[in-house]
């Protein structure tokens, strides 16, 4: 395995749910944690919308959260002195800018950003509370700059910028519900989209695995080759057997006894279904799925998902450590490590423990998260730590 090339140096978020304006640094290993309720979730939540992007889901996952309104920032546009001093409640001042949320990264080689607005109230459309795509730009380095502008979507119209610097109107307009990473694709005029596009698809997301009684891992499942682990989790057997076979089963072997002394893990392949099974020291027989424990499973899942013979370029995990026993963490914290040597990895956690264990690799960078009369911010950092950023202007 070979270590993903396109790692993100900046996050962006604007006027997403208590992620007022959010500009993060990220790094190889990357741990967002804070209280409860100081916007982690809406963090994990903003980095797959993004995601969806380029899969042409942006609108309808909107959508299942309830629309653009119920997402956008709900509190005033701006703070006045004496509403952060509390000697004025928080109120409505005169807004200055459109409505508008949006989402960007920028990376060594890309950038990109999407801003997202209301429609124009129309007479014959019923789609009056869909969201419109206002514009998208794709650059090169870690800041938007004109110069380094390679494709820009304003409204319904694309361009791109040659090999010569020229910029070129694509001939077809682009609906205002679809983004432009999914409905234009050429090879020869805009390179740039098709890889900003694929790095963005090879995202994955880990969150909350089923290990109930009737969890489709605990279940004989027909095995195929599987490098990917599905997200949620029902292909594990297959997944746990890929890496056995073509991937590094040291590794696996070695990560099952890191958390369990003395235990290994085994498919059994009946009649070509597979299913996971478990020796342990002292036992006769081995474990089979049906009979793990929540916490066990829920390990087996994350090293699944972290030994992939595929790494992606972003890997991002959402509280894992959820019914796992407070001893597995070092061990999972270890492979969370180990993977971020292949992936750029971001974990959302409140769990101490886990927490401590990853800050103690040199490679991680600490996310501690706050709320400020009702915005979220990065805990002891100020305008001047953020990443340089620019969005580009409707």
């Amino acid at each position: 395995m070979t270590r993903a090339r396109a790692v993100l140096s900046a996050l962006a978020i604007a006027n997403y749910r208590s992620l007022r304006e959010l500009i993060v640094p990220l790094g190889p290993l990357n741990v967002v944690t804070g209280a409860n309720g100081s916007g982690k979730s809406n963090l994990y939540r903003a980095l797959r919308l993004l995601a969806a992007t380029a899969r042409g889901g942006v609108i309808p996952t909107l959508a299942r959260e309830g629309g653009l309104q119920s997402t956008l920032w709900a509190g005033p546009e701006r703070f006045s002195r004496a509403m952060r001093a509390g000697e004025q409640p928080v109120e409505p001042l005169v807004r200055r800018d459109a409505v508008n949320l949006k989402l960007g990264f920028a990376g060594d080689t890309f950038g990109y950003a999407i801003d997202l607005g209301l429609p124009i109230p129309s007479a014959t459309s019923q789609f009056g509370l869909d969201p419109v795509i206002k514009r998208e730009c794709i650059w090169s380095g870690p800041v938007l700059r004109p110069s380094a502008l390679l494709v820009d979507r304003h409204g319904a119209s694309i361009r791109t910028r040659d090999a010569d610097g020229d910029w070129q109107t694509v001939p077809h307009a682009v609906a205002s519900f679809d983004s432009m990473m999914t409905e234009f694709s050429d090879p020869r005029g805009a390179p740039e989209m098709i890889a900003v596009r694929e790095q963005i698809r090879s995202w994955r997301f880990y969150d909350h695995f089923r290990t109930d009684a009737d969890a489709p891992a605990r279940i004989p499942q027909i095995g195929t080759h599987t490098p990917v682990l599905a997200d949620d989790g029902a292909d594990l057997p297959a997944a746990l057997q890929t890496i056995r076979e073509i991937g590094a089963a040291q590794a696996l072997d070695d990560a099952v006894a890191d958390a369990f002394p003395g235990s290994r893990i085994d498919v059994a392949n009946l009649d070509g279904r597979f299913e996971v099974t478990m020796r342990q020291h002292g036992l006769l027989r081995p474990l089979r799925a049906a009979e793990l424990s929540d916490g066990t499973l829920r390990y087996l899942l994350l090293v699944a998902a972290l030994l992939t013979p595929r790494p992606p370029a972003l890997l991002v995990l959402n509280e894992p450590e959820t019914s796992l026993h407070p001893d597995l963490l070092p061990a999972l914290a270890r492979l969370i490590a180990q993977a971020s040597q292949h992936s750029q990895v971001v974990v959302v956690s409140h769990a101490a423990r886990l927490i401590a264990a990853l800050e103690r690799d040199s490679a991680s960078q600490s996310l501690v998260l706050e709320k400020e009369l009702g915005v979220t911010r990065v805990a002891g950092s100020d305008r001047f730590d953020a990443p340089a950023w620019k969005w580009p202007a409707r």
